[in-house]
């Protein structure tokens, strides 16, 4: 497809997205959000993907933010159609999608950058990021799921001082507090992202699919995890990747799954 505000590129199983804004630091607008979700649910729906990268174009920003001239004179039933909106479409979308995504952060990740890294299954940074929280300097909160998961990433007192300073982390910080898995130098980043996708690829797509559920059950208000567990634990005997992979085991031989 051709995309305004985005590009994608296919490699070896590995589907990249990039936000391609470089003007406005590939600050999120609604159309980038809308691109988002169609590049996402398009890769997603491709067999071939096994992994999806996100990251933003340059050497300054993932996204630094989300496009505050497009909401600042929203009134109260606007701003929460646009928060309820951007959840459903990309941010809640991107957290439950079945194909791992690994956010690569490669500059500023603020506001909505940051929501969106955090809900990508996990992320890594180069050694210039930086990221934070700072809606509430422009007199509102975090509105794409930012007050639910970075708690979750990195524990609730520390959750409320990023948001109540409205502060920046850099990315030694952010590996501290858990918030990232890895720091590397910028021109690193990508090649590592790559070496994790390829590791990843090892392994049997469909179970993944299914941690990804499992995982998730744990945050999610009213689900028992361990009982969304012990359903795909149960639900990956039926693969046929189950029976390639405890198949090459017991053969001593390297599996060669197929997603399935």
């Amino acid at each position: 497809m051709n995309y305004k505000n985005i590009l994608t590129a296919f490699n070896n199983g590995i589907t990249t997205i990039t936000i391609n804004r470089p003007t406005k630091l590939n600050a999120l607008n609604i159309a980038t959000i809308q691109e988002l979700h169609t590049a996402f649910d398009t890769a997603d729906k491709e067999a071939n993907t096994k992994v999806i990268l996100i990251t933003g174009s340059g050497e300054k920003a993932f996204v630094a933010g989300a496009d505050i001239s497009e909401f600042a004179d929203f009134d109260v039933a606007s701003g929460a159609d646009l928060a309820a909106k951007g959840q459903e479409l990309l941010f809640d979308f991107v957290d439950n999608l079945s194909t791992p995504v690994i956010a690569v952060v490669n500059g500023f990740a603020l506001g909505g950058g940051l929501e969106l890294a955090m809900a990508s299954h996990f992320r890594i940074a180069s050694t210039n990021a930086k990221m934070g929280l700072p809606e509430t300097s422009l007199g509102v909160i975090p509105g794409y799921g930012g007050t639910q998961r970075l708690p979750q990433l990195v524990g609730k007192g520390r959750a409320m001082e990023l948001v109540m300073t409205a502060g920046m982390i850099d990315a030694a910080t952010a590996k501290e507090y858990g918030l990232v898995n890895h720091v590397v130098e910028l021109e690193a980043l990508m090649p590592l992202a790559e070496k994790i996708a390829g590791k990843i690829m090892k392994n049997s797509s469909v179970a993944i699919s299914k941690a990804i559920t499992a995982v998730n059950a744990n945050f999610k208000v009213g689900v028992n995890g361990f009982e969304t567990e012990i359903k795909e634990f149960g639900n990956c005997f039926g693969t046929e990747d189950f029976k390639e992979g405890t198949t090459a085991f017991l053969e001593k031989r390297k599996a060669d799954f197929s997603g399935k």
